[in-house]
């Protein structure tokens, strides 16, 4: 699409982004049921899209996808009008004489950018709170599911029209040209490195933003921690959708007294979920497929670096290319400056790191970029506590992964280098809201103090500055 194609359509919302900012909650409401309906209704097409695009299982596409959406459509129907509502402020001394309110406004038109792995939820998610902030939108989604995008097009098209809702697909290059364009607001999600150029892209408009990013999240697992419960959850976050998720552990520190019992747990639940060899689970419908060769080619490089430096394969290890499978696989004693413990693994490939020493893990993360999630697995709350109090992360989990993003009353966003901005229910809200002050007067005080300044006003200065 042409720029200047893409500069009508977000001309073509300018009336639109007017006319919402006296948009009722009831009329939010049904955009939102309207587009809800139009989900259900192409819900088929979503399952045969995430086969085509990436093999994703049908289960595991409704639970990560579907299930987030409804829940996250369903809260913005029943709260819209309580988020809505101007909050009455208390009046200060200075402020004597008059009334506040905090009115949330919307920030207008919107743009969201959505990225490869969870295409639906991280798409509609954001359309959701958008609309129920009263913001018309324009979605680019990720060009590496082709499928994917042409479906969500669909979607968007059978709601609303384009002075509304508009989907424009494309590649690196029409995502630039958009994010030129002087938005109210930028909802970003995908990497770091992605998301630096976004944001400065927006500088240049002052346009807000949202940075949905992603790190390198690690898991701790204490001596004290459930063995069996840790290692069946910890596998399960890190191999659902091949690893390609952004809170997945992207490694896991284990207390050296329990490395033996911890990983021979994980090798257990490997072989019994997917396979204890690479034939089955290269048959496996459970495990889905890295999304292109250009990552499979980038995961293939990682891995026999770390090998070629001394990694342990304790499982898989195994690529075929021209499949875009990779088997889980589990490593040990993998050297710190190997790419895997530098870069986001992005993939389903876990190292497993021994410790002796919880404040040497405590410094390893904190002298790292601060993560999108954190993992702490023990029986001790004081243990947990401490872990989260003196790291920073964009969420953490005591005895349970991945729970923060499904949560729903919980904002989910990073910090740093993990992201900018929260979502989710009133958080998404917040996020596509202007909180406007609003101070109407009562009774006219300040004018005395007002100059010439007397000695009584001075008097009365002083005092208020005290």
């Amino acid at each position: 699409m042409t720029d200047d194609r893409l500069l009508a359509l977000f001309d073509g919302q300018r009336k639109t982004a007017l006319a919402w900012r006296t948009s009722t909650a009831a009329e939010r409401v049904a955009r939102i049921r309207r587009l809800l309906a139009a989900i259900q209704d192409h819900r088929a097409e979503l399952l045969a899209a995430a086969a085509a695009d990436f093999n994703r299982p049908a289960a595991e596409v409704c639970l990560t996808e579907l299930v987030g959406i409804t829940r996250e459509a369903k809260t913005a129907m029943r709260q819209t009008a309580r988020w809505m509502k101007p909050r009455r402020r208390a009046t200060t001394l200075v402020g004597f004489g008059t009334a506040a309110w905090v009115r949330p406004e919307p920030r207008g038109r919107s743009l969201i950018v959505s990225p490869w792995n969870y295409p639906f939820v991280l798409t509609f998610g954001p359309l959701i709170s958008a609309l129920a902030a009263g913001c018309p939108a324009i979605i680019k989604p990720s060009e590496i599911t082709p499928r994917h995008a042409a479906l969500i097009s669909r979607v968007v098209a059978a709601a609303f029209p384009p002075a509304e809702v508009a989907v424009v697909e494309g590649d690196a290059t029409v995502a630039s040209g958009l994010v030129a364009l002087p938005f109210d607001h930028i909802f970003f999600t995908g990497s770091t490195t992605v998301g630096r150029s976004v944001m400065a892209a927006a500088a240049r408009n002052l346009s807000s933003v949202t940075l949905e990013l992603g790190g390198k999240s690690p898991a701790i697992v204490d001596a004290s921690a459930d063995l069996d419960q840790a290692a069946k959850v910890i596998m399960a976050a890190k191999f659902i959708n091949d690893g390609q998720t952004c809170i997945a552990p992207d490694h896991v520190f284990v207390e050296e007294s329990v490395r033996e019992g911890f990983t021979h747990r994980c090798l257990s639940w490997l072989a019994h979920t997917y396979g204890g060899s690479v034939e089955p689970q290269r048959n496996n419908p459970n495990i889905a497929r890295v999304v292109s060769d250009r990552h499979t080619a980038r995961l293939a490089q990682l891995l026999e670096e770390a090998t070629a430096a001394g990694a342990k394969v304790l499982a898989g290890g195994v690529v075929d290319r021209e499949a875009r499978f990779i088997a889980p696989t589990l490593l040990a004693d993998v050297p710190a400056h190997v790419g895997l413990m530098r870069e986001e693994i992005f993939g389903p490939i876990l190292p497993l790191i021994a410790y002796t020493s919880l404040d040497a893990v405590l410094a390893a993360i904190n002298e790292a970029p601060k993560p999108l999630a954190l993992y702490v697995w023990t029986k001790h709350r004081r243990v947990a506590d401490r872990v989260i109090a003196e790291t920073s992360s964009g969420g953490a989990c005591h005895n349970h992964c991945l729970i923060q993003f499904a949560h729903g009353n919980v904002p989910f966003g990073g910090v740093n280098a993990s992201g900018l901005g929260s979502s989710h229910g009133p958080w998404g809200f917040a996020a596509f809201s202007h909180e406007r002050a609003v101070v109407r007067n009562r009774v006219m005080l300040a004018d005395r103090l007002f100059p010439p300044y007397t000695r009584l006003k001075q008097w009365a200065i002083d005092w208020l500055a005290r």
